[in-house]
């Protein structure tokens, strides 16, 4: 029976416009390929969002090894500064141009068709998982969640899991993930008393106050990294007061910051922080501060191990180069997956993603299905 063509699969789901939370039938195209090469489909859909489900081998079997990835794709933005159609998956000069091409429907083409490829040839004695969302590029809220609350309703397990997103900075094979950093975004409002400007005594202005805040959390070292991760960061990101008027002195004042926290900290315990520098300004000025606070997913770290080795060992036998354990970046779902098994990323390089004329090499995504080969051949062996 012929290979899964991993280049060919790649462009059938870049010619799905599954811009988030559409489908766009991606999921339909992975969902007939799969069925097809004998794994049990099913949906796990929530609030609108369609999740696959693939198992080949025995439910609840005690070592399974599952892939994670999504076919959501961001917006394309502005049309006509691409040069190639964005979902038109057309390759020049061995460069496969398109959105999602990079992130990710070429790594979840390649692990399908690695997988497909690996159950046919030598059907292990295991269970091969594929878990692919329709909400990642999104809120995530109904995507990769709704898949681990199927499984955990069903049964199903994964005893490992390998999130195929792109962790190259510059040349395939050199970063593989094996944590991530938290990240929370705290909206502050000032609320003083509106006044004229020119009688600032009979008003209390809520500029000086968040200022004052605001250079407060900027300053603050939250600590200085530590053997796995770098320090955390606090960014402002947004000030704000919506007032178009030189004589009239606000009566409220809005500032937006986002932490990417290592696993020294805690959602918690920085709100808890923020909080009590929120309070103590308040107090010192007699204003009033309210904060609302989003934790879009905790830090977290899978020690280097059977895990990390099993990966670092396929990439540098199938690309020469000796990857190094990193967890810099931003978030991706493998956020929900370390709460269900141990979870690694290994993917494309992901120079492209996101950006007009987002491209992938071809020879790359052949690369990528080799590793990811390897990695189920030695890992079942």
């Amino acid at each position: 029976m012929a290979l899964v063509d991993p280049v060919a699969l790649t462009a059938a789901l870049v010619r799905c416009e599954s811009v988030t939370p559409a489908d766009g039938g991606a999921l339909d195209v992975l969902h007939d390929l799969l069925s097809e090469a004998g794994f049990d489909c099913a949906w796990a859909d929530r609030k609108g969002i369609r999740n696959l489900y693939a198992r080949w081998g025995t439910k609840g079997h005690a070592r399974s090894f599952g892939f994670n990835g999504h076919t959501d794709v961001v917006p394309v933005g502005d049309v006509a500064a691409w040069s190639m159609p964005p979902f038109g998956a057309e390759v020049k000069d061995g460069v496969m141009y398109g959105r999602g091409t990079t992130d990710m429907k070429s790594g979840v083409a390649a692990f399908a068709a690695a997988a497909i490829d690996f159950v046919r040839d030598t059907p292990p004695d295991g269970a091969v998982i594929l878990a692919i969302t329709g909400d990642e590029e999104g809120d995530a809220t109904d995507g990769t969640t709704a898949l681990l609350e199927y499984m955990d309703k069903t049964g199903e397990a994964m005893s490992v899991c390998l999130v195929g997103e792109p962790t190259c900075p510059e040349t395939m094979g050199e970063m593989i993930k094996i944590g991530r950093r938290g990240s929370m975004t705290a909206w502050l409002t000032v609320t003083g008393v509106q006044g004229h400007s020119a009688y600032p005594h009979r008003a209390n202005n809520p500029l000086p106050p968040l200022m004052h805040l605001m250079n407060q959390l900027a300053g603050h070292e939250l600590d200085q990294g530590n053997d796995h991760f770098d320090a955390s960061t606090l960014a402002i990101v947004t000030v704000d007061t919506g007032n178009p008027a030189t004589n009239v002195i606000p009566a409220q004042a809005r500032a937006t910051v986002n932490i990417r926290f290592n696993d020294i900290h805690s959602g918690k315990g920085l709100t808890t922080w923020l909080t009590a520098q929120a309070d103590a300004v308040a107090s010192e000025y007699g204003v009033e501060i309210d904060m609302k606070v989003k934790v879009s997913g905790e830090s977290f770290l899978t020690p280097p191990g059977a895990l990390s080795d099993l990966v670092a060992r396929a990439v540098r036998d199938e690309t020469g180069i000796e990857p190094v354990l990193s967890t810099s970046g931003g978030t991706s779902d493998a956020r929900f997956v370390k709460n269900h098994c141990p979870v690694v990323e290994f993917g494309l390089v992901g120079q492209s993603m996101h950006k007009v004329d987002e491209h992938v090499r071809v020879d790359h995504i052949g690369q990528l299905k080799a590793v990811y080969s390897r990695i189920l051949r030695d890992y079942f062996a």
